[in-house]
């Protein structure tokens, strides 16, 4: 059975192929483009799963991971920071955040699948 995810994501095409990839997985997917519309929507919806870009404006992506994971109610959902970031100290900093797995763009679909189902089960 597919699982909630919720992509927070502010470049469209990235976040529109993720959105068919991971609805043809089965699962039921939602799309926020700025982080203050992605926390409003991990609230709402409590997805089982947010894929997140480190590089978003306002909130940026650890911070928002920061707050899913430090939220009683939010704090089991699995979160994957997926970012073109690639300076010292940004994974480290993710997974300070709360981070469950962290993935570079571009990325490579089936890897990133697999590791998404590892995460889903």
């Amino acid at each position: 059975m597919g699982k909630k995810i919720l992509i927070v994501e502010d470049e469209d095409l990235i976040a529109k192929v993720l959105s068919i990839r991971f609805s043809n997985q089965g699962h039921t997917v939602s799309v926020a483009n700025v982080g203050e519309a992605g926390l409003a929507a991990v609230k709402k919806d409590k997805p089982d799963l947010v894929m997140l870009d480190i590089g978003l404006p306002k909130i940026d992506g650890n911070t928002l991971c920061e707050l899913i994971k430090t939220d009683a109610e939010l704090k089991h959902i699995k979160v994957v920071m997926l970012t073109g970031k690639r300076l010292m100290g940004d994974m480290e900093n993710a997974f300070l955040a709360g981070a469950d797995l962290y993935v570079n763009k571009p990325y490579e679909w089936e890897r990133l699948l697999a590791q998404v189902n590892k995460l889903l089960a």
